[in-house]
C-alpha cells in the first residue's frame, strides 16, 4: 500500500538527498532534498561537475579518480567533506553511497545517496540522551501509547512491578493498581491525551508484587508528540514517595498531637469539679485521637477518702479478686450512640458483656489489662476482638503526684489507623494532665469542705437569738473558690439580757485573713463576757490584733538578725475594723465603740434611715489612740444596720454613693428582717466576688415594762427581807411560783453582800425573757470572789449556794460601782432535779 510520508517523519530529521551522474561525469538529476542540503537548486546543478562544484581543491583529484571508478561500475561508500559553491570554506560533511547504474543506451552512469552526517550525529545523541534518560533513570518511566497501553517502560519501573523491561509492553494500568486507583488513573491519561495539559504530583496507591504494604507514588505525565506535533503517547514518570508519606504523616501526627495537646491545656481543668475533668479529657481526645473512650475513677476518691486506693502502697496491697471498685465518670463516641464494649470492658468480673453504663461502679479482674495499668503505673495494650468493630484499645492509668486516680481507656474502630508509639507517649500526656487536673479538684474539694468547716464555725451557730431583739444576718464571701474571708459578725449575749453586737472585717482575703478573723472573734467573744465596756473590748481587741502581726506572739529579738526577721514578718501585720455595740433591751440604749469601721445605719418608724455618728478611731492592729464610747437610745420598732465595707464600697463608685445607696435601700424597715436583708443585697451593687459581705441587721423591740422589776434600798439590815418580799411578790405575779423559793434565797446572798461588803444605796432588779435575771448594784469597786470556806468558818459560802444553785452568776463594773447577778432557768413544767450530795458537799 503506498503511503506518503508525512511531515516530521524520520527522513525529515536524518536529510536524506539524491541526485546521479551522467556517463560524462555530470549531473544529470537533483533532487529536492539535494538542492537543499547543498544551497544549490536544480537548474544550477543539472551540468555541473559535482567534484568541481562541491569539493574542497586539495580534494579534487581524488574526487576525480573515483568518480571514474564508479562510472567502471565499482560501488563506493565514503565521507566526503563539501562546500557550497562560491563559498572556500568547509560548508559540512556528508555520507555519501554511490551505486552504479546504465542508462536506456547501456551507458555507465551513477546514483549517489547522500546523508547530512551532522543531522545523524544530532539523531545519535538525541538518541543516547533519550536512552540514557529513559534506562538509566532511577525513577520510573513509562511511555503509554494512544491505546493507553504501555508502549516502553524501563527497568527501573521493572524492578518495582517485575520481570523485564519488555515484558510490561502491552499491559494496561488495571495491572498495576487497584480498581478505584486504576479507573482514577485512567481517566487522568485520556484527559491527558485529550487536552495536552500535564499533570503533576498525581498521588497513587498500589501494592507492589509480593509486598502487602501499601505503597504511594507521585506520577508526573504529560503528552508526548511527533515532530509534526501528532499525539503519539503520554510519558509518565513515577516516583516511589512512601517514606515521603510516611514523614509527612508523621508530622502531620505531630502537629495533630500539639494541637490536641495546645487545646488539652486549654480545655481541661477549668472546672474544680471530677466528673467535669473528665469529660473535658474526652471532648479533647473524641474525635481527634480516638474513636470512643471512658473514664473509670476510683471510687474512695469520689467519695472524698484523704487516702485514694490509687496510692502506690495500696496498689500493692490489692487482693487478687481484681481492682479496688472504680466508678465510670465519663463516656464519648464518634461512631455511634450505643457504645460498644471493649476487650477491657468485658473482664470485669462482677457483670456481664456490656460496658459500664455512666455512674456505675465497677471492678476489673486482676489479670486483666487495665488492672494491671492500674497496678503498674504503665500504659497496656488491649488488642481487639475479631467479632467486634473495636481495632485496638489503649488503657492508659491517670497518675498524679506518685498517685493513681483512675483509668481512660481509648479505643479506635477497624478501618481507622492502629495506635503507635507517637500515640501511647499522647495518651499517656492527656491522661496525667487530666490526671494533675482531677487530684486537684479532689484536694480543692477536701480544703474546700474544710475551709467550709471553718468558716461555719467562725460564724454564729444557727439563727441568732437576743432579748429585746430581732435578728437577721448574711454572710457572701469574696473569696467563691473556698468560700472564706475576712469579714465576721456575731451576736453574743450578755448578763442582764444585754446583747453585744459585732461587725468586723480582716484586711486581706483569703484562709489566712479568715485564720485572723477567728482568732479575733474568739477574742471578742472572750473580752465580751469580762462583760467589759465596748471601748474596753477595742482597746484590748487592739493588743490582740498587734500580737497577731508579731512572731510569736509579741516576743522581744534580741539580734539584729531576729530584728530584720521580725520587720519583714511584720509587713503582713494583720489589721482589722470593727464595731461593737452592746445593747441594753430595759432601756433600749445602744452603746456603739468604733475602731476604724463604717458608721452603723438606723431606720426609726417614719423617719429616713441615717448613719450614726460614731467616731471611727483607728483600726485594730494599729495601736496608740484610746476609743469612744457613743450611747444611743432607739425608739421601739427602729432597725438597726451594721455592715462591712463589700457591701458600700465598689471600685466603679466613691464610698459615699454606696454609703446613700445603703440608706436608699432601708427605706421599708417595717417589712420582715429576712426580707429586708435580701432587698439590700439585690438593691445594691455589691459587685459579689470582690470583697466579703457581712451584714447584720436587728430591728429594737426592748422588755415590756411589766417583765422588768426595779427597786432602790436603803442600807440597813432590813432591807434584806424587804428584798425578799419583792422579789416573791414580783414572781407571784409572773406566775413563776416554783422559782420563788430559790430567788428569795440568792437574792437574800447578794443583798447581804452589799450591805457587808459594798458602798452606797442598794439597787435590785429582776428581769424576765427567756430567762430570769436578779441584778444587785451597790457603789463599792470589790468585787465578789468565790473562794472555799473553811470547816471551822461560819460564813464564806454564799457565792458557792449562789453558783449551785443558778444556772449562771457572775459580776461587773458599772460607771458607779458593781453589779453582782444571778440566772434562773424558766421552769418546763418539769420537777426540780434533786441536787446531790457531792453537790451540797461541795460547799464545804
Amino acid at each position: 500500500m503506498w503511503q506518503s510520508s508525512p511531515p516530521g517523519s524520520i527522513y525529515d530529521y536524518i536529510r536524506v538527498a539524491s541526485f546521479s551522474i551522467g556517463p560524462d561525469g555530470l549531473i544529470e538529476q537533483w533532487s529536492r532534498r539535494a538542492a537543499g542540503l547543498f544551497g544549490v537548486p536544480a537548474d544550477k546543478a543539472v551540468g555541473m561537475d559535482p567534484v568541481e562544484a562541491f569539493m574542497p581543491a586539495e580534494l579534487r583529484g581524488d574526487g576525480h579518480r573515483r568518480v571514474r571508478e564508479i562510472l567502471d561500475g565499482k560501488e563506493w561508500t565514503g565521507l566526503v567533506p563539501f562546500r557550497i559553491p562560491d563559498e572556500d570554506p568547509v560548508h559540512g560533511l556528508a555520507e555519501i553511497y554511490v551505486m552504479p547504474s546504465e542508462t536506456g543506451t547501456g551507458e555507465r552512469a551513477a546514483l549517489c545517496i547522500v546523508v547530512d552526517v551532522r543531522a545523524l550525529r544530532r539523531i545519535e545523541t538525541d538518541l543516547a540522551a533519550s536512552q540514557a534518560i529513559f534506562g538509566q533513570s532511577p525513577f520510573g518511566f513509562v511511555l503509554f501509547g494512544t491505546d493507553l497501553t504501555v508502549i516502553r517502560a524501563n527497568q527501573r519501573f521493572a524492578t518495582v512491578f517485575g520481570g523485564q523491561a519488555a515484558d510490561h509492553r502491552g499491559r494496561t494500568v488495571d495491572d498495576y493498581l487497584s480498581r478505584p486507583e486504576a479507573d482514577r488513573l485512567t481517566a487522568t491519561l485520556e484527559r491527558v491525551l485529550e487536552t495536552g495539559a500535564s499533570v503533576t504530583d498525581l498521588q497513587l496507591v498500589g501494592t507492589a508484587p509480593g509486598d502487602s504494604d501499601n505503597r504511594h507514588w507521585s506520577m508526573n505525565l504529560y503528552r508526548v508528540h511527533s515532530g509534526s506535533g501528532r499525539p503519539i503517547g503520554i510519558a509518565g514518570l513515577a516516583t516511589d514517595v512512601t517514606r515521603r508519606h510516611i514523614a509527612a504523616r508523621e508530622a502531620a501526627s505531630a502537629r495533630r498531637n500539639l494541637a490536641l495537646l495546645n487545646e488539652a491545656s486549654a480545655r481541661i481543668g477549668n472546672s474544680l469539679d471530677l466528673e467535669t475533668t473528665a469529660r473535658e479529657l474526652l471532648d479533647v481526645a473524641v474525635p481527634g485521637f480516638c474513636d470512643l473512650a471512658s473514664v473509670d475513677l476510683y471510687q474512695g476518691l469520689l467519695t472524698g477518702d484523704d487516702a485514694p486506693p490509687g496510692s502506690w502502697d495500696s496498689l500493692r496491697q490489692e487482693s487478687v479478686g481484681g481492682s479496688a471498685e472504680l466508678r465510670r465518670v465519663a463516656l464519648a463516641s464518634a461512631v455511634s450512640d450505643a457504645l460498644p464494649a471493649t476487650a477491657a470492658d468485658t473482664a470485669a468480673p462482677d457483670r456481664g458483656t456490656g460496658p459500664p453504663a455512666l455512674g456505675a461502679v465497677h471492678r476489673f479482674s486482676y489479670n486483666s489489662p487495665c488492672a494491671i495499668a492500674l497496678r503498674t503505673g504503665h500504659v497496656e495494650d488491649v488488642p481487639g476482638d475479631d467479632r467486634g468493630f473495636v481495632q485496638s484499645t489503649l488503657a492508659v492509668p491517670m497518675v498524679a503526684h506518685d498517685t493513681v486516680v483512675g483509668l481512660v481507656q481509648f479505643s479506635r474502630t477497624k478501618g481507622s489507623e492502629p495506635f503507635g508509639e507517637r500515640d501511647r507517649a499522647l495518651a499517656t500526656e492527656l491522661a496525667a494532665r487530666a490526671a494533675v487536673c482531677i487530684d486537684n479538684a479532689r484536694l480543692y474539694r477536701r480544703e474546700h469542705e474544710r475551709a467550709l468547716i471553718l468558716q461555719r464555725s467562725l460564724l454564729p451557730p444557727g439563727d441568732p437569738v437576743a432579748a429585746g431583739l430581732d435578728i437577721a444576718c448574711r454572710y457572701l464571701p469574696g473569696n467563691t473558690a473556698t468560700e472564706v474571708g475576712g469579714d465576721w459578725f456575731d451576736v453574743i449575749e450578755l448578763p442582764g439580757h444585754r446583747t453585744a453586737l459585732v461587725v468586723g472585717d480582716v484586711m486581706g482575703r483569703g484562709l489566712r485573713a479568715a485564720v485572723a478573723m477567728g482568732e479575733l472573734r474568739t477574742a471578742v467573744r472572750t473580752l465580751a463576757l469580762l462583760d467589759l465596756e465596748p471601748a474596753e473590748v477595742l482597746s484590748a481587741l487592739d493588743e490582740v490584733a498587734r500580737g497577731l502581726g508579731t512572731p510569736g506572739g509579741g516576743t522581744q529579738w534580741p539580734s539584729r538578725a531576729a530584728h530584720k526577721s521580725r520587720e519583714a514578718d511584720l509587713s503582713e501585720v494583720y489589721l482589722a475594723t470593727c464595731v461593737y455595740a452592746v445593747y441594753d433591751p430595759v432601756t433600749r440604749r445602744c452603746t456603739f465603740a468604733n475602731a476604724g469601721h463604717l458608721p452603723p445605719a438606723v431606720v426609726e418608724p417614719g423617719e429616713p434611715a441615717m448613719l450614726l455618728d460614731v467616731p471611727p478611731g483607728m483600726p485594730l492592729g494599729v495601736g496608740g489612740e484610746p476609743f469612744e464610747e457613743v450611747e444611743v437610745e432607739l425608739k421601739e420598732g427602729a432597725l438597726l444596720a451594721l455592715y462591712t465595707d463589700g457591701l458600700v464600697e465598689s471600685r466603679d463608685h466613691p464610698l459615699d454613693e454606696g454609703l446613700d445607696a445603703l440608706r436608699g435601700a432601708l427605706i421599708e424597715p417595717e417589712r420582715p428582717l429576712e426580707d429586708v436583708c435580701d432587698h439590700v443585697l439585690t438593691t445594691l451593687d455589691t459587685r459579689h466576688g470582690e470583697d466579703d459581705i457581712a451584714l447584720l441587721m436587728a430591728r429594737i423591740r426592748g422588755l415590756p415594762a411589766d417583765a422588768v422589776g426595779d427597786w432602790r434600798l436603803p442600807r440597813e439590815p432590813r432591807s434584806v427581807g424587804r428584798a425578799r418580799e419583792l422579789a416573791r411578790g414580783r414572781l407571784l405575779a409572773w406566775d413563776l411560783e416554783e422559782l420563788v423559793d430559790t430567788t428569795e434565797l440568792l437574792v437574800s446572798e447578794l443583798v447581804t453582800n452589799a450591805l457587808r461588803y459594798g458602798e452606797g444605796e442598794i439597787r435590785l432588779r429582776l428581769l424576765l425573757d427567756r430567762t430570769l435575771v436578779c441584778e444587785v448594784w451597790d457603789a463599792g469597786l470589790v468585787q465578789p470572789r468565790r473562794r472555799r470556806a473553811r470547816d471551822t468558818d461560819e460564813g464564806g459560802r454564799g457565792l458557792q449556794l449562789v453558783g449551785l444553785l443558778s444556772v449562771a452568776w457572775g459580776s461587773r463594773r458599772t460607771p458607779r460601782g458593781k453589779t453582782v447577778w444571778f440566772e434562773l432557768a424558766l421552769p418546763d413544767g418539769e420537777p426540780a432535779a434533786e441536787r446531790t450530795v457531792e453537790q451540797l458537799l461541795s460547799m464545804f
